[in-house]
């Protein structure tokens, strides 16, 4: 994937006023923060990265902050979905957004000593901080006659990962909800200091169990932008055979996984039933029920065979029919449409403010899609259409997931009779110190940024990913009010938001 990248240098108390002329025009990919004092400046980089609309065009608008004096005009006020970029890097390296609306911790909890930023270069990774005493996390507080708040989580009733809901309602009506997630951060993108660049691709597929695929994609395409490098052709189909797979499984289960949200036990059983039959064929084909180890800078690990592509094929066109019929029975029970219509709303004003991506976005009216986008892997040479409507309720989420899961099906037919010959692999060579570049893909949960900056000897200088659920995380309390209590888990499993992908 070649993308251009145009850069826009600003000052930092003066980046409202380079960001005012592209609120109309331009999206916000990614806010990346790195500590660049080692390349003999005492500064720190701030890059804001922005899709003007056009294919593989991006402006990255860069300011520098000297570690003296840490501050920085916010961008927040005029992108929203800065907002948890910019409290991320206050935590991680102590640069201050002046004008944040918003400015309370967001990775580091309430029991992280002040001062202390674990992503400047001199933290070393095997650091261990003393607890301080825990300080109240302010949350909105809302008093009133019949007003009552409902506490959930951290710890929830079974092995999801821990988050913490506050729900202000009045009877059964939610009118406001703050989520806070960051429990369990992992420091990936610490780890990746040092990192061999080669080494770095298995990392990637521990962001997110689900898009193992999709993360390994976005990284080695950064990496590959870094040296030129031209992947052979049937490395691209594989790539976008393996994406394809790892977005079917992911469509279906998530079918399922919103029709247990109102308790339709049919959908919820069958659904669960032909992911199983996914995960087992990616099994036979990829040697992984999630399909890791697949893609890896330069091209894939694993060939396909004649025989499993006939096997692919027969797997998927038969989970496409019955996933078709199923959706055809959920859609035709007036209990489970009437829960879907209305539930849930996602106006395309708040995501196109917030940033949101993927099904949640296409399904408030927003035309995008990264493998059309930033074409990639042989997404240009495949037949697909972006399926987009404008409810943004739960029923939306739920058609806009069935019809990507038949398009995802058709496309690993087109995929198996036009499969080229040839390498599926080439070297990535030795790449120039202190260069970065851009990885974007669309996994089944929406597009995933990576960021990756070199360092000597084919090493990793800085990391950082901005994946779906990062981007849909804020967006979702926003749909949350108006609605029942008991609608909140349909909401939330029609997103499908991952934890994961957050704690990074």
């Amino acid at each position: 994937m070649n993308i251009a990248i145009e850069t826009l240098q600003a000052d930092r108390h003066r980046l409202a006023e380079a960001g005012g002329s592209l609120v109309s025009r331009h999206r916000l990919l990614a806010m990346i923060a790195s500590d660049e004092k080692e390349l003999g400046t005492d500064r720190f980089v701030l890059r804001y990265f922005f899709s003007s609309g056009e294919p593989r065009q991006i402006l990255a608008l860069e300011t520098t902050v000297p570690e003296s004096d840490p501050e920085y005009a916010s961008l927040t006020p005029l992108f929203p979905a800065a907002s948890w970029s910019e409290r991320e890097a206050c935590d991680l390296f102590g640069v201050r957004p002046v004008g944040h609306p918003d400015p309370r911790r967001l990775v580091l909890h309430d029991d992280f000593p002040d001062g202390v930023h674990p992503l400047r270069k001199d933290y070393a990774a095997d650091r261990v901080e003393p607890r301080v005493p825990r300080r109240a996390f302010t949350f909105p507080k809302v008093e009133g006659d019949g007003v009552f708040e409902i506490p959930v989580g951290p710890i929830h009733a079974g092995i999801i990962e821990p988050g913490h809901f506050r729900f202000q309602v009045m009877g059964d009506t939610v009118f406001h909800l703050e989520a806070r997630l960051f429990y369990t951060h992992r420091g990936l993108e610490k780890r990746a200091e040092g990192m061999a660049i080669g080494e770095g691709v298995r990392l990637a597929e521990q962001i997110c169990g689900v898009c193992a695929v999709s993360h390994a994609l976005s990284y080695s395409q950064a990496v590959e932008g870094i040296g030129g490098v031209e992947v052979p052709e049937r490395a691209l189909y594989l790539r976008s055979l393996f994406a394809e797979l790892e977005r079917l499984y992911n469509h279906v289960g998530d079918i399922a996984n919103i029709c247990a949200g109102v308790g339709f036990a049919y959908g919820s059983q069958h659904g669960a039933r032909w992911k199983e039959a996914l995960m087992q064929l990616n099994a036979r084909v990829a040697g992984h029920r999630y399909l890791r180890g697949t893609v890896v800078p330069g091209g894939v690990a694993r060939d396909v065979t004649d025989g499993q592509l006939g096997d692919i094929v027969r797997t998927v066109v038969e989970v496409r029919d019955n996933i078709q019929q199923i959706v055809h029975d959920v859609l035709g029970n007036p209990v489970a449409h009437d829960r879907f219509k209305k539930t849930g709303v996602l106006w395309k004003d708040i995501a196109v403010k917030l940033g949101a991506v993927g099904p949640a976005a296409r399904a408030s009216k927003i035309d995008m899609d990264a493998r059309r986008d930033f074409p990639h892997a042989a997404y240009p040479h495949l037949r697909f259409e972006v399926p987009v409507l404008e409810d943004g309720d739960v029923l939306a989420r739920f058609v806009v997931r069935a019809l990507e899961a038949r398009q995802s099906a058709d496309m690993i037919r087109q995929i198996a009779a036009n499969l080229p010959g040839g390498k599926i692999r080439v070297p990535v060579g030795e790449l120039p110190a202190y260069r970065y570049h851009l990885g974007i893909t669309e996994s089944a949960r929406g597009e995933n940024v990576h960021f990756v900056m070199t360092g000597p000897g084919n090493t990793i200088y800085r990391y950082r990913v901005r994946s779906a659920s990062y981007a849909n995380w804020p967006v979702l309390p926003y749909c949350v009010p108006g609605n029942i209590v008991p609608d909140f888990p349909l909401i939330n499993k029609s997103f499908e938001l991952c934890y994961s992908c957050c704690d990074r």
